[in-house]
């Protein structure tokens, strides 16, 4: 048997208040909140797209710094998953009697910290180092994306606080070697033939500036 750790006794309380008001909710919000935990993390997917496509008119560092964001997110989310066995907290929808409006995980299936938050906190961290509207957009996707995830009842708040600090915090170390590194990465891989094409638009050079 796998002892595991019971997150209810942190913000027990306050997860079931969540759970409960999702359950009074109307239908049609109830539904926008589940399809957006499902699948909202495709918005960032857009984001960062968005970010280096722009980001190839400024110049090839730019675009460089932008092809570290999805870096930054995998990282986020690699870290994420070694810290879910470590600390092993079951699901709240597990530990409490809560009815749900997403299908509680499987037992093993840890909670702490939120995959989710994690991955939209880098994105959005990272973002803010290629554009200022994107990376504020992507803030404000972030803090719904967390919520989203205990509306459903799949986390406690702490375990999406946590998965935004870690996926934050990743993604700010990440950035800032990208901004030291860029100049030089951009023009290894500007005489790189092919790869070129991944850093711009147009006849801007490694480092130039908008």
């Amino acid at each position: 048997m796998i002892l595991a750790f019971d997150g209810a006794p942190v913000d027990g309380p306050a997860y079931e208040a969540v759970t409960r008001l999702a359950q009074h909710s109307p239908r049609w919000l109830d539904t926008a909140v589940t399809v957006w935990s499902a699948y909202g993390l495709a918005l960032f997917a857009l984001l960062m797209v968005l970010g280096w496509w722009r980001a190839r008119r400024t110049g090839a560092a730019a675009a460089v710094t932008a092809l570290a964001v999805p870096l930054a997110a995998l990282l986020a989310y690699g870290l994420d998953v070694v810290l879910k066995p470590v600390v092993r907290e079951d699901r709240p929808c597990q530990s409490l009697r809560v009815s749900t409006l997403e299908a509680c995980p499987a037992p093993g299936d840890w909670s702490f910290p939120s995959n989710h938050a994690a991955i939209a906190a880098a994105a959005a961290v990272a973002l803010l180092f290629v554009s200022r509207w994107l990376g504020a957009l992507a803030c404000g996707a972030a803090a719904a994306m967390a919520a989203s995830r205990v509306w459903v009842g799949v986390h406690y708040p702490h375990d999406v606080l946590t998965g935004l600090v870690v996926g934050g915090l990743t993604a700010l170390g990440i950035m800032l070697a990208a901004g030291r590194l860029s100049p030089a990465l951009a023009l290894r891989m500007t005489a790189a033939g092919p790869l070129r094409l991944l850093l711009s638009a147009s006849a801007h050079g490694p480092g130039s500036a908008p």
